[in-house]
Parts: structure tokens; C-alpha cells; sequence
């Protein structure tokens, strides 16, 4: 297993128990791409450089805060390690609140939380036993990264899942005010009519979340695009979005929504036992084999055009 990003003490009062913080998200994106020169090809090298003495090694830089025009007062790395912070090795929980009342904006990246060994599990259990009845998420600060962080620590739902959640998250400061971005949307008197079908549209949308459903398709299109280049093939193209200058019309469009969603829905039941088929022959399809090949050519037959 990977080492945690951050371990130290879990504290509520006088209760505490050690934990590790595994970061929960890891970069899917396979495309990497470097600085060349455009005339020769030839990949471009960066160097740290200090005024006239050229080139500085690695190990010649420090960090330097400027605290006036031009002058710098040196920081070491030992001067940082030895800041008086105890959230450095203590989360102490200032506070516990209801999911509900923390809007998702202060929310920023998802951290797996574990006991430290074996001996902090039966500590670690009833806590997040006793979070996960109460419906509470505990609030503290660590310090990791350069900063102290604003932590909330969830327990899950489910209770197959014997770990915890942590979110970084950010300070009020943070965020702008939506004021200066709202003031200018006019406002509206809304027709109960079309309030209907927009409702009614957005049940037929509705369903239970599937985070797999969603996938990168810029990743996807960047790497065929590359491929392309590598083979000397022709380049794929987007197809032309047809531009409409025609005023659509609130209620109209919200009736054809309404209309080509039910049918759509119809038709997906109708098709139904054919997906059954499909999913009894492992998933394997010719039909859905042959969509990427047919496509490429047709973009290829455009281009060459």
C-alpha cells in the first residue's frame, strides 16, 4: 500500500486515536506532451538561472520572501520544519455539523482515512460509529503542503466501507462573492405552465447517480489525434455544429424535450432484450466493434475531400 500523505492524532476532547490520510483521487490523463522546438524537433531544456552567474544548481536555491521591492529575506527548509503548528501532527475536532449544512463549493479533494495499526481500530470504529448515527461530519484543521488546511472527516453510509472520508476544504476568504455575479441576472415572472414541463422534463432525466457513466472524451479525442499524427493519417475533425439565427421559443422547446425524451425512453424499453443478449455473451458486439472503424473512415473520406 502507498504511504499516507499525512498520519498523526485524531482528537475529540479527550479522546484520541492515530490515523493516515491516503489521497483518493489519482490523474487518469495518459497524454503527456514537451516543449519542442519547432525548427529542428529538439525537446527544450529549462535551467534555473540567478542574474549574470548563469545556470544555479539544485541545490544553491532556498525559498525568499520579498518583503519590500528588490529585497528577499531567506527561508530554509529547517526554518519551516520547525513552525510552532499543532495541527501538524493533531486533527483536534473544533466542531461537528450536519452534511446538509455545508454547501458542496467549500468542498475541494477527497482523502481515504484509516486507523494508524491495529490498535487504534476499536477507537477509530465506535467514532465513526457513532458519526455515522448522529449524521454528523467532524470539522479540524491539518497542516500539510505548505498550509493549513479546513478538514471535514465523514463517515460513509454504508457499512461495508470501515474506513472514513476526509475533504480538504476551503476557507470562506476563498471564495468570491456571488454577489458581483448575480446582481445583473434580471428577474423573471415564471409561467406555471412552462415551470411544468420543466419539471416534468427533469424527472424523465432523472436517475440514480452512476459515476462510471462518465467518461473523459477531450482524453479520448487528444489521443486519437495523436495516433493520427504518429500513423500520418488523416487528421480526425469535429463535425460541423449547424448554427440556427431562428428565436426558439421557451414553451415549444420545453414541449419537444418533454415529447423526444419520452420516445427515447420508449424506444431504450423496446431494445431491451437485445441489451439482455449482449450482456449474456460477455458484452461482446459486432456491431458496436465496427462504430470506431466506420467513423474513423468517414472522417478520413471528409478530410481527403
Amino acid at each position: 500500500m502507498a504511504r499516507p500523505y499525512w498520519s498523526g492524532q485524531f482528537q475529540i476532547s479527550l479522546v484520541s486515536f492515530g490515523i493516515q490520510l491516503f489521497p483518493a483521487t489519482e490523474a487518469k490523463s495518459e497524454i503527456r506532451f514537451h516543449q519542442l522546438n519547432r525548427r529542428t524537433g529538439e525537446r527544450i531544456k529549462h535551467q534555473n538561472v540567478s542574474g549574470d552567474d548563469g545556470p544555479v544548481q539544485k541545490d544553491e536555491i532556498v525559498k525568499g520572501y520579498e518583503y519590500t521591492k528588490g529585497q528577499y529575506v531567506m527561508i530554509e527548509p529547517e526554518d519551516i520544519e520547525h513552525l510552532r503548528i499543532p495541527s501538524r501532527q493533531t486533527l483536534e475536532v473544533t466542531q461537528f455539523v450536519d452534511r446538509k449544512d455545508v454547501d458542496p463549493e467549500y468542498f475541494e479533494k477527497p482523502y481515504f482515512v484509516t486507523p494508524q495499526n491495529a490498535a487504534q481500530s476499536e477507537a477509530f470504529a465506535v467514532v465513526r460509529k457513532a458519526m455515522q448515527v448522529a449524521g454528523k461530519i467532524a470539522l479540524g484543521k491539518i497542516a500539510f503542503g505548505g498550509r493549513e488546511h479546513l478538514v471535514a472527516i465523514a463517515a460513509p453510509e454504508d457499512d461495508e466501507q470501515l474506513g472514513m472520508m476526509a475533504y480538504t476544504m476551503r476557507y470562506a476568504e476563498e471564495l468570491r462573492k456571488p454577489e458581483q455575479y448575480f446582481e445583473s441576472i434580471k428577474k423573471v415572472q415564471i409561467d406555471k405552465e412552462q415551470l411544468e414541463l420543466a419539471t416534468e422534463l427533469i424527472k424523465r432525466k432523472a436517475g440514480k447517480f452512476d459515476p462510471n457513466k462518465f467518461k473523459d472524451e477531450y482524453e479520448s479525442a487528444l489521443r486519437e489525434m495523436v495516433e493520427a499524427k504518429v500513423k500520418h493519417a488523416p487528421m480526425p475533425a469535429a463535425e460541423p455544429t449547424a448554427k440556427s439565427t431562428k428565436v426558439v421559443n421557451l414553451m415549444d422547446a420545453l414541449r419537444k424535450s418533454v415529447a423526444n425524451n419520452a420516445n427515447s425512453r420508449d424506444s431504450s424499453q423496446a431494445k431491451a432484450p437485445a441489451s439482455e443478449t449482449a450482456r449474456a455473451t460477455g458484452g461482446r458486439s459486432k456491431k458496436i466493434a465496427l462504430v470506431k472503424p466506420a467513423t474513423a473512415t468517414k472522417n478520413a473520406k471528409r478530410k481527403s475531400a
